[in-house]
């Protein structure tokens, strides 16, 4: 079981925050703003971590899957808090087995390895606004009857409803990410994967289905609501959007990555790109996560974008 450093259980003065999926998109940059906070970082990764992760005190890898490795590594942890990110995200992952073993299977073992550990003040599970479905205009609310359409989306309703389960003994708040993005991402995600091709000064894109729209956020602001969420004890037992409360097409999107670059491409749809029950309209409200946060997202998609084309030359 690879170590990056031993610790003891003794007193700590600053809060012990295990973050599952320290080493993805999300994770790395959670872990580097609560690192800032004062808070000592602890990591679980399904594989050896590649690159260092800023903040990052110690990491296990582990499979959450294997219920008594997971159980021996939270009690040999012991964190004051814990933000549950590992996951299977893509939407179009072809091994549907993965997806449920991973986000349901997993998700469980992970709160009964907390929940015999004790201890904890705050448990975030990160599940996806993909679970709302199709709704085809207007805003969507934490009201909203779940409705997915899709493995994934009912994968992650799955684990909310496991984490009731645990209610009356685990403390525990769930985020609905809608998209978001950020330098980083893997090229699997639209934006990431339409700057990358303007990075190789393609002369033609294929993409999928043009005609939907996202409530895109910034990967930063995701994770400041992420970090406000966990030290704010009202938000325990409480469902919310992470988002930033506006739409945007696909058409947008590309209108605004090609102005920044100044690198024009034409767009060729293919048919084998266009998923089955493919979500049309993503747009969330975001006046309950203000409630509990007092914030609004630092930047705009076209700020985000630019951030992501210019690291990205």
């Amino acid at each position: 079981m690879p170590l990056v450093l031993r610790h003891s259980h003794g007193k700590r003065s600053m809060s012990r925050i295990l973050i599952t999926g320290v080493d993805g998109f999300t994770g790395r940059y959670l872990a580097e703003l609560l690192a800032r906070q004062d808070n000592e970082i602890v990591g679980i990764s399904h594989n050896s971590i590649s690159a260092p992760v800023a903040g990052l005190a110690m990491s296990h890898v582990c499979d959450l899957a294997n219920s008594s490795e997971l159980n021996d590594i939270i009690a040999d942890i012991r964190p004051d808090k814990v933000v549950h990110l590992a996951a299977i995200a893509y939407v179009s992952h072809g091994v549907i087995e993965d997806i449920y073993k991973t986000n349901v299977i997993g998700s469980r073992n992970l709160l009964e390895a907390i929940s015999l550990a004790g201890g904890v003040s705050a448990v975030l599970m990160a599940s996806s606004a993909n679970v709302y479905g199709n709704r085809i205009s207007g805003e969507i609310d934490e009201e909203i009857s779940p409705d997915p359409i899709n493995d994934y989306a009912v994968s992650k309703l799955s684990m909310e409803f496991v984490t009731r389960l645990y209610k009356d003994r685990l403390p525990i708040s769930i985020a609905r990410p809608f998209n978001y993005t950020g330098v980083g991402q893997s090229v699997d995600f639209i934006i990431p994967k339409i700057i990358d091709h303007v990075r190789r000064n393609d002369k033609q894109l294929e993409l999928g289905n043009l005609d939907v729209a996202r409530d895109f956020s910034d990967v930063r602001d995701v994770v400041y609501d992420y970090a406000a969420l966990l030290s704010t004890p009202d938000a325990i037992g409480k469902i919310f959007n992470i988002c930033s409360g506006k739409a945007y097409s696909l058409h947008d999107v590309i209108s605004i990555i090609q102005e920044i670059s100044g690198h024009n491409f034409e767009i060729r749809v293919n048919s084998d790109l266009i998923r089955n029950n493919e979500v049309k309209t993503l747009w969330g409200n975001r006046r309950k996560i203000y409630k509990f946060t007092n914030r609004n997202p630092s930047y705009d998609l076209r700020e985000t974008i630019e951030w992501m084309v210019h690291a990205a030359k």
